[in-house]
């Protein structure tokens, strides 16, 4: 009897025993076994672990993705226009012991000092990639490689916390209010100036298609006049011609049809005056009904 009553109490002090020497990690977490401040084991796997009781202590990680908000700060870019940016980042504890080292806490008092610790590393990280790009680069919807090569930059010192730094965003890139009117100022001048070259290249464009306009005119006015001559001359010649053709055919009446023309020409209406001779040959024609008798006289 006595036996059983101190078997039962054993029996309930090696189980108590045998279950606080077990622990449960869950998928999300990861978990360090402290011995007097020292890790002793890492599980990093779901599970079940084994420790040593009372001894052991169990200090356990979150290990799913975890955001950052960095809070917004200014940067200035190679072109000297002061930009407002505010980012975020994700990250994940990858060396869970390096971890421990790093923050020497366990929980969220080490994932509040992890974050401080990161903001400082992405936010210098931050200034020095977007302090050597303009702003237009930084404003404009095409920056994933600004963000890449924050993300990369950060890389190397997350890594010494444990540390894996999977993304880098920039939410929000915005100009200081104190400088939005002088930007504006600057925005509308820049505007104007372009405005005013491309005048200058349509007032350049027209005076070229003027010149272009007044020498094609002078050339088709040139040739029109050369072809002009070139008619004019020819029918000059047909003309010419013509008469000669008439005077070989009748002598007598070419000469007295060009006298018809001369007295016609000559005594047309108007205010001329001729003082001629009357036994000039200019009135042969008017003294004789032929015209030949006083020639043949004068002969």
């Amino acid at each position: 009897m006595n036996k059983a009553l101190l078997i039962v109490p054993l029996i309930v002090v090696l189980l108590i025993v045998a279950i606080s020497s077990l622990f449960i990690v869950d998928e999300r977490e990861k978990a360090l076994v402290l011995r007097f401040g020292r890790v002793v084991q890492v599980k990093e796997e779901p599970g079940l672990g084994v420790r040593v009781p009372i001894i052991d202590q169990v200090v356990r990680y979150d290990d799913r993705i975890i955001s950052i908000d960095m809070a917004a700060q200014e940067v200035i870019p190679n072109d000297d226009r002061r930009l407002i940016v505010d980012a975020f980042a994700r990250y994940r504890i990858s060396d869970v012991e390096r971890f421990r080292q790093a923050t020497g806490a366990g929980g969220d008092q080490a994932i509040a000092i992890a974050d401080n610790r990161l903001e400082r590393i992405l936010n210098a990280e931050t200034r020095a990639v977007l302090g050597s790009v303009s702003s237009g680069d930084i404003l404009s919807t095409d920056r994933d490689a600004l963000m890449l090569r924050i993300r990369n930059g950060a890389i190397a010192q997350a890594s010494g916390l444990g540390l894996t730094v999977i993304d880098v965003r920039l939410k929000r890139t915005d100009l200081p209010s104190q400088n939005l009117e002088r930007t504006f100022l600057r925005m509308v001048s820049e505007r104007q100036r372009e405005a005013e070259d491309e005048r200058a290249r349509g007032r350049e464009a027209a005076l070229r298609i003027t010149a272009q306009a007044d020498r094609t005119v002078v050339e088709l006015v040139s040739e029109a006049e050369r072809e002009a001559r070139i008619v004019e001359g020819e029918a000059d010649a047909r003309r010419n011609a013509v008469f000669a053709e008439a005077y070989g055919q009748d002598v007598e009446f070419f000469e007295f049809y060009r006298s018809l023309e001369a007295y016609r020409e000559g005594l047309a209406t108007g205010n001329a005056r001729m003082v001629i001779a009357p036994p000039e040959e200019f009135f042969n024609y008017l003294r004789s009904p032929t015209g030949d008798a006083p020639r043949r006289a004068s002969q």
